[in-house]
């Protein structure tokens, strides 16, 4: 399936970048990217991890930094486009976004 195929799809290429659509768990055992999931209302979400507490914007500096960490981008490259308080967030990447997609997706097929 291409990133750009469903509309609905966790993993959006567009003009500017990439566009994720994350479930964020905070205070989790260690931060990781995990796998995709359909949620109920039939969106797909990137399952990720962090250990950070919700409070203060903690948990999306933490989610930004893996993000960047993961795709070898600059922090400054990252940033929470929507979902600031949601557990369901809009994740903007300035990227490359074909290599960065592929890359998100691998690590989303080999997680458990």
């Amino acid at each position: 399936m291409s990133p750009t195929a469903d509309p609905r799809a966790a993993i959006r290429a567009d003009a500017n970048g990439l566009a994720l659509r994350v479930r964020l768990t905070p205070k989790a055992s260690r931060d990781a990217i995990g796998r995709l999931e359909r949620l109920a209302d039939g969106n797909e979400v990137l399952i990720v991890h962090v250990r950070a507490l919700p409070a203060e914007g903690a948990a999306n500096a933490a989610l930004c930094r893996l993000v960047a960490e993961v795709l070898d981008v600059a922090k400054s490259k990252v940033e929470v486009a929507a979902g600031h308080t949601s557990r369901v967030k809009t994740v903007r990447i300035a990227c490359d976004a074909e290599t960065a997609a592929k890359r998100l997706s691998g690590l989303a097929a080999a997680a458990k």
